[in-house]
């Protein structure tokens, strides 16, 4: 049995609470906030476990994992306290505000042989499982470019901008979907309700082989949008994570280039439309999987498809893209993956590999 603990029941943690206080060989024991008021609300659901405020009582209890979802720019402590002591630790997203603290979370958990975990609850979801299944099956051809859209009015961040807050989610879906790190990025926004806080950010991702990922956030949007769509050489894939009966639809629609010609006239765009479907998606919650599979990862010994080199990878390009929003929009490069031992590409970004 696994001994949990809940850092943080404000907007996200409660949904954590009562996934891992459902699951058979999991027990949350303990649960933590600073919000007194916030922590008993919260408990009146869950009797047998001991609320705290204070943090440090967390870590020098019985426990096994500490899963951390408090503000962002509070997980760099909270995690680092955590490993030191040993513990599997579970840390919603972003893993960090900075790449040196990922690494050094990383460097920690290593050394201590515990699990560390990211909450990139996307890549648990059907829906993009589906789209990494068709991108390797080749159903798509070559990619060429990805974008997405994360709109919605509200709710409204003050400690961070739409861009850490929002951006992480369709980072970690592209990153995923590319296999690689992006060799640069820009990014523009617009802060208006709170100075130097961005409520709209649109970001440029440029991959090796001319590659493209766009990416518009906003949380002040009069509408609901969570859109992503893959487009290749072969064929287009929209996912909308809105819709609940048909997330995922696959066009057989196209553009066919000739070969090189010096001659305009022989240089005729071919322009296919086929059909249109959805395939059949088996959904089960997301964050249930995602739960499951860090209690696996702490059980088994296994490496999580998010682990702090998959969160370390995301925080890099969000980085990058604030770098770029904070000094004039221009692009940022970021350093080109190295080569392995037997000449496989390290930016490779699957399966928690990277």
């Amino acid at each position: 049995m696994i001994r949990i603990a809940v850092i943080g029941v404000g907007y996200w943690g409660p949904n954590l609470l009562r996934i891992f206080d459902n699951l058979p060989d999991c027990q949350v024991t303990t649960v933590c906030d600073r919000d007194a008021k916030r922590l008993q609300s919260v408990c009146k659901g869950f009797p047998e476990v001991h609320a705290t405020t204070d943090a440090g009582e967390v870590f020098d209890s019985d426990i096994d994992a500490v899963v951390i979802a408090t503000p962002a720019k509070s997980h760099f402590r909270l995690a680092r306290q955590a490993l030191e002591s040993g513990l599997h630790t579970f840390v919603e997203k972003p893993l960090a505000t900075t790449s040196g603290e990922c690494e050094k979370l990383i460097e920690i958990a290593d050394r201590k042989g515990v699990v560390l975990f990211v909450g990139h609850v996307f890549l648990y979801s059907a829906p993009v499982m589906k789209l990494k299944e068709l991108v390797n099956n080749g159903d798509l051809g070559d990619l060429y470019y990805i974008s997405s859209t994360r709109l919605n009015l509200g709710p409204v961040r003050h400690d961070v901008s739409a861009l850490w807050d929002l951006a992480p989610h369709d980072v970690s879906i592209m990153l995923e979907l590319m296999d690689t790190m992006p060799t640069a990025v820009s990014c523009s926004g617009l802060a208006r309700l709170k100075h130097s806080v961005h409520d709209v950010c649109n970001i440029t991702l440029h991959f090796k082989e001319k590659k493209l990922g766009l990416v518009h956030v906003s949380w002040l949007d009069p509408n609901k949008r969570r859109m992503m769509t893959v487009v290749g050489s072969k064929k287009m894939v929209e996912y909308n994570d809105i819709d609940q009966m048909e997330k995922i639809k696959i066009y057989d629609r196209g553009i066919d280039v000739p070969p090189y010609t010096d001659s305009y006239g022989d240089f005729q765009l071919s322009y296919r439309y086929g059909d249109t479907y959805s395939p059949r998606v088996v959904e089960t919650e997301p964050l249930k999987v995602e739960c499951r599979s860090f209690i696996d990862c702490v059980t088994k010994g296994e490496t999580p498809k998010t682990d702090g080199r998959n969160g370390l990878h995301v925080v890099k390009v969000i980085e990058a893209a604030a770098k770029s929003l904070y000094n004039g929009n221009g692009q940022i490069l970021l350093e080109a993956p190295s080569r392995g031992p037997n000449g496989q590409d390290n930016g490779a970004v699957s399966g928690g590999s990277y």
